[in-house]
């Protein structure tokens, strides 16, 4: 019996070392968008910090008079404000479970930079990887 015991627990043991390392697959903590609108164009670089609650970006925009920026569901609804105030680099907190939910599923999110005449003036939905210019 000892035997199919030990065969049994190895065989549950890769089930779920497997099942973990799909999950961590579909896991993206380094997020990008090309963003455009009214004639502009840029893109966000996102990194992700589950485990700290946080998350970090690095914008590249010729935009003038940005108020903020935002990431948003498909519906428009804010998920995850990058900042107070709008900073090309910084950091910020975000709850984990969110974070969680946008490393899964990136192209349900849409980053929104905000200008003083427009809301959501540029827009561009994130990828996993990194964006270049």
């Amino acid at each position: 019996m000892r035997p199919k015991t030990i065969a049994a627990a190895v065989a549950t043991a890769a089930v779920l070392g497997g099942a973990g390392a799909a999950l961590a697959d579909t896991m993206h903590p380094e997020l990008g968008a090309k963003l455009s609108g009214m004639g502009e164009h840029g893109i966000v670089n996102l990194q992700s910090k589950q485990s700290k609650g946080q998350i970090c970006w690095t914008f590249e925009l010729t935009t003038k008079g940005i108020t903020g920026a935002s990431i948003r569901d498909k519906a428009g609804m804010k998920v995850a404000e990058l900042g107070m105030h709008y900073t090309p680099k910084g950091c910020g907190a975000v709850a984990s479970a969110t974070l969680a939910m946008i490393e899964k599923t990136p192209g349900h999110y849409v980053v929104w930079v905000d200008t003083k005449s427009h809301p959501g003036d540029l827009r561009g939905t994130l990828f996993a990887g990194m964006a270049h210019m």
